[in-house]
């Protein structure tokens, strides 16, 4: 039997309520156990059983060895490389990378140079959960690896709103120790394929103006400066103007 992986661009339908509400349950906390899920759903085995088959045939579940569920939303994209005799592992997040994911993000984001980011690691951390494909908005993640250990991302938020679902925001970061290597330009264009595949005309990323790293890195890949809001930050007791940088894709 072929494996069936839904995309993010796919709309999702439910012919039943329950099998909806297991999606939004799984979706709504990441990977689950499958017989706490049963319970906490006040399904019976039969009907659970049943449901999470259909499911997994229409490949909008997956269910593991270990007897947990978890979204099956996947893109296949994944790049190995060596530069300066280190392998590099570029692919999609998973959600046994969050805490991983979570402290790279801390660590890279450490003198409070992009709000943005530090914005999207708490919420990230407060939810528990990396992916999101709901009613009100898609969320994914790209990460760099080492030895299995996450040096970087690339965070691509698009609102299902269809006044916004043509737009998409974009954080990009790696630590420290890793820069100057090339890994931000590949995660960068991770992201803009995935938003170029899933109709995303622009992209968009807001970062302190003191944070000119970054501004000069998005310069260098065809960004632009839109609006520049003063003051919008208070960084160290300092205000601090925003730069709304964007992306047109084509």
């Amino acid at each position: 039997m072929v494996a069936i992986i839904m995309q993010f661009s796919d709309e999702l339908q439910f012919t039943h309520r329950d099998r909806k509400d297991i999606y939004d349950h799984i979706e709504r906390y990441g990977t689950v156990d499958y017989e706490d899920a049963r319970r906490a759903l006040n399904m019976s085995p039969e009907a659970f059983g049943h449901h999470v088959a259909v499911l997994r045939r229409d490949g909008i579940v997956t269910r593991s060895d270990d007897d947990t569920l978890r979204l099956a939303f996947e893109d296949e994209r994944e790049e190995t490389y060596v530069e300066d005799g280190i392998e590099v592992t570029i692919r999609q997040a998973r959600e046994d990378d969050l805490t991983g994911l979570v402290g790279a993000m801390r660590e890279a984001l450490s003198n409070k140079s992009y709000i943005e980011g530090e914005t999207i690691a708490d919420i990230v951390e407060s939810e528990n959960v990396l992916l999101r494909h709901n009613d009100l908005m898609k969320r994914v993640f790209f990460v760099a690896t080492i030895h299995s250990d996450v040096v970087g991302w690339v965070h691509i938020n698009v609102s299902e709103l269809k006044k916004l679902e043509h737009t998409a925001e974009l954080t990009v970061g790696v630590i420290e120790e890793y820069r100057n290597r090339g890994i931000g330009s590949r995660l960068l264009d991770c992201g803009l394929e995935w938003a170029h595949d899933h109709d995303i005309e622009k992209l968009y990323n807001s970062v302190p103006s003191t944070n000119e790293t970054a501004i000069e890195f998005l310069e260098s890949r065809g960004w632009e400066t839109e609006a520049v809001r003063k003051d919008h930050y208070r960084i160290d007791d300092e205000y601090v103007d925003e730069i709304m940088m964007a992306k047109p894709l084509e």
